[in-house]
C-alpha cells in the first residue's frame, strides 16, 4: 500500500551535496519542493557525535542519506545516532540510504581469528532501528543476507552502459570490457552484455593485501579499447598496473569505470600519471577537490537513480525496474540523448 505521508530526507555530513541533489531531483519528479529535514549533526570537543532534528517527524517515512566512507567509523556512528534520534522521535519508517557501504570488503573470514565486520555493521544498523537499506553496488552480493530487513541494492552498470554508448558512439565494435579479477567477472559480464562487447579478464595474484605480485591477461585485447569495470578503487595500485599490462598486451586505449571512488593515499597521483586515458566514477562518495581537479577523472551522478529509488520505495513500486536501461534513459533526461 502506498505511504500516506510524503517522503522526508535527512542527511549526515558524509555527502551533503549528493543528499541535496537527490532532494532536487525528487522535487522535479513530485512537482513540489522536497527539501532536507533541518537538523544539526555535530561533534563535541572530545569527538562525540550529537544530533538534533528541528522538524516534527512523528509518523513520517524517513530516508537518511549517509555513505559510510572515509572516515568510516565517524560516518557510521553519525548514521546510527541519526537513526536513534528519529526512532525516539516516533518516525514511522526509517530507510538508511547508504550509497557506499563501508566495511563491505570484510564480508567473510579469509583467515583464522578474523572478524566478519560487514555482518557486525548489518547488526548495528538493524538493532539501531533501521527498517530498510538502500545502497549501490555492494562489494559482495551475499551481504544482503547479513540483514533481516529488506535491502535494495542498486547497480551502476546500467548508468555506465549509457555513458559508454554515449562517449564511445561509433567505436563500440572496438570496445572490450575487462574484469580486473576473477571475482568481478559477473559485474563485468553484465556491463559487456549491455553494450554488446566481448569480455576479458586480468587474473591477479597477491602476495599480501594491497600488493599485486603477478598479472595475467585472459583473452586477446590486441587493438581494443579496453574498459576496466569494478566496484571500488582505493589506492589505484591494482587498477594502474592492470592498465599497464593491458597496453603491453596490445590494447590501444584503457579506460576504467569504477562505482565507488575511495581514492585514498597516492591514488589520484597514480591515476594522473597512469596510461589510463580516463577513470569514470560515481559521486556515491563525495569527491575531494583533488579528485575533481584531476584531468582524467570524470564523475557520473547517481542522484537521479537514488531519487527515483526513494520514490519507488515510498510508492511501494518496483525498485528492480531501475536495473533496466529503458527505465534510466528518461530519468537521466538529455544527459545521454545520443546513447
Amino acid at each position: 500500500m502506498p505511504a500516506m505521508t510524503e517522503p522526508k530526507l535527512i542527511s549526515g555530513n558524509a555527502n551533503r551535496p549528493l543528499a541535496s541533489a537527490i532532494a532536487r531531483r525528487m522535487s522535479m519528479h513530485r512537482g513540489m519542493n522536497v527539501g532536507l529535514v533541518e537538523a544539526r549533526v555535530e561533534r563535541f570537543n572530545d569527538g562525540e557525535i550529537f544530533v538534533e532534528v528541528f522538524e516534527n517527524v512523528r509518523g513520517e517515512d524517513m530516508y537518511i542519506i549517509q555513505p559510510t566512507s572515509n572516515p568510516a567509523n565517524d560516518n557510521l556512528m553519525e548514521l546510527l545516532i541519526m537513526v536513534d534520534a528519529l526512532r525516539r522521535s516516533s518516525a514511522a519508517r526509517i530507510t538508511a540510504v547508504v550509497p557506499y557501504f563501508g566495511y563491505a570488503r570484510q564480508d567473510r573470514r579469509a583467515k583464522a581469528r578474523t572478524p566478519i565486520s560487514a555482518k557486525l555493521v548489518a547488526n548495528l544498523l538493524t538493532e539501531a532501528g533501521v527498517d530498510r537499506i538502500l545502497t549501490l553496488d555492494l562489494h559482495a552480493a551475499q551481504i544482503q543476507g547479513f540483514f533481516d530487513i529488506p535491502v535494495d541494492n542498486l547497480y551502476a552498470s546500467p548508468v555506465f552502459g549509457l555513458d559508454i554508448k554515449h562517449h564511445f558512439a561509433g567505436q563500440l565494435a572496438d570496445v572490450m570490457v575487462i574484469s580486473p579479477d576473477v571475482g568481478g567477472v559477473a559485474r563485468a559480464r553484465d556491463l559487456a552484455q549491455r553494450i554488446g562487447a566481448p569480455l576479458a579478464i586480468v587474473d591477479k595474484r597477491r602476495e599480501k593485501a594491497g600488493e599485486v605480485a603477478e598479472m595475467t591477461v585472459i583473452g586477446d585485447v590486441t587493438g581494443k579499447k579496453c574498459i576496466i569495470v569494478d566496484d571500488i578503487c582505493d589506492t589505484a595500485g591494482t587498477l594502474c598496473k592492470a592498465a599497464e599490462v593491458l597496453v603491453q598486451h596490445g590494447a590501444t586505449e584503457v579506460h576504467s569505470y569504477i562505482t565507488h571512488g575511495v581514492l585514498s593515499g597516492p591514488a589520484v597521483e597514480r591515476i594522473k600519471t597512469s596510461v589510463m586515458k580516463s577513470l569514470v566514477i560515481t559521486d556515491s562518495i563525495e569527491p575531494t577537490a583533488l579528485v575533481r581537479g584531476c584531468p582524467n577523472i570524470r564523475i557520473v551522478p547517481v542522484a537521479p537513480m537514488f531519487a527515483q529509488a526513494v520514490l519507488n520505495i515510498w510508492n511501494g513500486t518496483s525498485v528492480s525496474s531501475l536495473f533496466e536501461t529503458e527505465t534510466l534513459v528518461p530519468i537521466y533526461e538529455g544527459m545521454y540523448s545520443r546513447a
